[in-house]
């Protein structure tokens, strides 16, 4: 009965940190994670939100399905999209992927 009682004061006299060492390799992998995946997707995010409220009549882009073209009205959630001389589709704004400099395409 003795080395069971002495058993149990020598495990809580143990260092009272020691139960906070065990969550810091938890700590790190997510701060790890955050840096590396959810940081950049943010910053993404961030700059297309950007991109789709810029957007202007005129403005030559490109689709995320690969249309190339020219914008020919903006509206709220939809712009028009000129794709050939007379051909015109609807397609959502946040289709929109990139926005190409003046004078790109040659053929609208």
């Amino acid at each position: 009965m003795i080395s069971l009682a002495y058993a149990q004061t020598a495990a809580g006299g143990a260092d009272p940190t020691a139960g906070l060492m065990q969550y810091i390799p938890l700590l790190v992998m997510v701060a790890a994670m955050w840096l590396l995946f959810i940081r950049p997707q943010m910053k993404k995010a961030k700059e297309h939100k950007a991109l789709i409220e810029a957007l202007a009549k005129g403005d030559e882009v490109v689709t995320s399905g690969g249309l190339v073209g020219k914008i020919a009205k903006v509206g709220e959630n939809y712009v028009s999209l000129e794709i050939a001389e007379g051909t015109e589709v609807v397609v959502q704004k946040p289709a929109i992927g990139l926005v190409l400099p003046k004078g790109t395409l040659k053929s609208l």
